[in-house]
């Protein structure tokens, strides 16, 4: 009997080993998959964790996915308190104009600020988009420059609008971009949660009720915890979608670029979507406060000085791979006593599986007082000495 217990527990400890490698085995092969979206990234919202990327970095016209740009300026303008999503906006004949996707704004039309948020986040009207530029620059050229401007700010390198909709210029001169700069400024624009207000709305409507706003993106109400972002299409530009979904505390965007259909980019974004939320689990890499090692602090009393990290820091990590998280504290440049509690003296660096996956702050855990002149006296002569000797 004792034996045959002991078989049993041996034979469920070999099932258990083979259930653990043949998990970890699917993970790596799932951690190679592909879509087909010439360009794609998926990132972690929270920290800017790149989880997978497809020719990120590879130039290609943006279509409406330009409005992410559009509608970030309009809401900073808003937060800065220069403009309210209450203002009247009267529209123009250069906005009235555009055409594709639009709202059918006349010009002279009295129109609400918000309601052209609405109908830029929601149908991705080409004259909403115009009018709102205009509304915050006085002109959509003056607006454009203030984009440019922006992406630069942000880290956007390869990226140039031309205007305000996405809509196609002449040749050689419409907006480009990357998907990786995308994530970055659809990144930001998260940092508005008003936003998501308009594009998590599958309808809606203006003109009090007598138009109504289809959203363009059909991932809202169909995958779980998505609640935006933007659409876009022209000839050029395929079929794309950059997208965010919520589950837990985990957000996810995705920007998928040049797909062949809608029905493509909503499947490839769910692919992403799937990929994101089950081969990937929140781990913590630092809290708030704990102790990362020394620094070195010149003319400091004590040689050795405790640092801590300033905030906590969780980034995903490929589930069944702990050890993937790696993290170091990286000092500043020369440092000099005196130094008060909580000088920032450099940063802890994380990384997953050896890939960048977010940073924060480090600050000295208490005061970092002078030494005394003595002190000080006989460290810089045993420096002296150990040079010559």
């Amino acid at each position: 009997m004792v034996r045959l217990k002991r078989n049993l527990l041996c034979t469920l400890v070999a099932v258990i080993v083979l259930i653990t490698q043949l998990s970890v085995t699917a993970l790596g092969a799932e951690l190679n998959f592909d879509i087909p979206a010439e360009s794609a990234i998926l990132i972690d919202a929270n920290t800017g964790q790149i989880l997978w990327q497809k020719n990120a970095h590879k130039p290609l016209p943006p279509a409406s996915i330009t409005k992410i740009m559009t509608m970030l300026l309009v809401m900073e303008a808003v937060d800065s308190g220069r403009v309210s999503l209450d203002d009247v906006v009267t529209v123009s004949e250069h906005a009235k104009s555009m055409g594709g996707s639009q709202v059918y704004l006349a010009t002279g039309e009295k129109i609400t600020l918000e309601n052209l948020m609405k109908a830029i986040a929601i149908a991705s009207g080409n004259d909403a988009s115009v009018a709102a530029a205009e509304y915050i620059s006085g002109t959509e050229s003056a607006f454009v420059r203030l984009m440019n401007q922006r992406a630069q700010e942000l880290g956007m390198r390869d990226t140039v609008f031309y205007n305000s909709s996405g809509l196609p210029e002449e040749e050689g001169k419409g907006n480009i971009t990357t998907a990786y700069d995308i994530s970055i400024m659809a990144r930001e624009l998260l940092k508005h949660p008003k936003v998501l207000e308009w594009t998590s709305t599958r309808i809606d409507s203006i003109r009090n009720g007598e138009f109504i706003l289809h959203n363009t993106n059909t991932l809202i109400g169909s995958y779980e915890g998505a609640d935006g972002l933007k659409t876009g299409h022209t000839d050029e530009a395929g079929y794309c979608l950059v997208a965010t979904a919520k589950r837990g505390d985990t957000r996810l965007i995705s920007v998928v670029l040049r797909t062949e259909s809608p029905e493509a980019r909503v499947n490839q974004t769910i692919r992403l979507f799937d990929f994101g939320f089950n081969a990937f689990t929140p781990q913590t890499a630092v809290k708030k406060g704990e102790e990362v090692g020394t620094v070195r602090v010149s003319g400091a009393k004590r040689l050795d000085n405790p640092v801590v990290a300033a905030n906590s820091l969780t980034v995903l990590v490929p589930k069944g791979d702990p050890d993937a998280l790696q993290g170091r504290f990286v000092p500043s440049g020369q440092l000099k006593a005196p130094l008060e509690a909580d000088t920032q003296v450099g940063k802890y660096v994380v990384t997953v599986a050896g890939n960048p996956a977010g940073e924060v702050p480090v600050v000295t855990a208490s005061e970092v007082p002078q030494a005394n002149i003595f002190v000080r006296f006989f460290r810089w002569l045993w420096e002296l000495v150990s040079r010559l000797f």
